[in-house]
């Protein structure tokens, strides 16, 4: 299992006007995330599960501190690589875990046997299998988006610029190659996420006067469209 790991997290809007004057910037200073293809960035999918009241919907829009969410996530449509990840937030640390789970056990997942999750043995698929047993959690909706990702490795900082975000509510379409039909226009955001310090010259070069920052939300965003 991924061990939880601890970081700041900072999301503006921006707009397109932005995000080409950030490829313009951000090559003097950092470096392509390894996993980009051709270095412009890759396809990232998840589904997200919620439960009949909305609860995760309704604890992000409130501001709940100590809120959490668990999703399944795939990179490219590469579903030789699925991870059950739990993204938590408390007193502004944002914290994640995973677990790699396998197409077929993706696949009985969406088909509602959750049994699957107690044969892994794994702490956060058990916990996840809890959850989904006394919460009700249940696949919600997909999210589907391009990401272009920079590293800076003093204070283990990671860029993004993610756009073209997707929706859809069948949740077969997770394990689909086709393209997600719904688009969700106009929105690009920057993320930074950092460790313990933010390094003074990542702030000057993501500097942007038309942006504001957001406590924005891809899993919220797709559901109240």
């Amino acid at each position: 299992m991924g061990k939880a790991h601890g970081r700041y997290e900072l999301k503006h809007y921006i707009n397109y006007a932005d995000v080409i004057e950030l490829r313009y910037r951000l090559p003097f200073v950092v470096r392509p995330d390894e996993n980009s293809i051709d270095g412009n960035g890759y396809r990232v999918k998840s589904l997200y599960f919620d439960n009949y009241n909305d609860k995760v919907l309704r604890e992000k829009i409130n501001g709940v501190d100590g809120r959490e969410k668990f999703r399944l996530r795939l990179y490219n449509n590469d579903t030789s690589f699925i991870r059950l990840e739990k993204k938590s937030k408390k007193n502004g640390i944002c914290l994640k875990e995973s677990a790699t789970i396998s197409e077929e056990e993706c696949r009985r997942l969406l088909d509602g046997d959750f049994a699957v999750l107690k044969e892994k043995e794994n702490p956060l698929c058990l916990e996840f299998y809890a959850k989904m047993c006394y919460q009700q959690l249940r696949p919600k909706n997909i999210v589907d988006y391009w990401r272009e990702a920079y590293i800076y490795p003093i204070g283990n900082v990671r860029i993004t610029l993610d756009y073209d975000i997707r929706t859809s509510l069948n949740i077969y379409d997770f394990l689909r190659a086709e393209p997600i039909p719904i688009p969700i226009s106009g929105i690009y955001i920057l993320e930074v996420k950092y460790d313990s310090f933010l390094p003074e010259i990542i702030r000057g070069i993501v500097s942007l006067s038309s942006r504001r920052s957001t406590a924005f939300s891809k899993y919220a965003a797709t559901r109240i469209i």
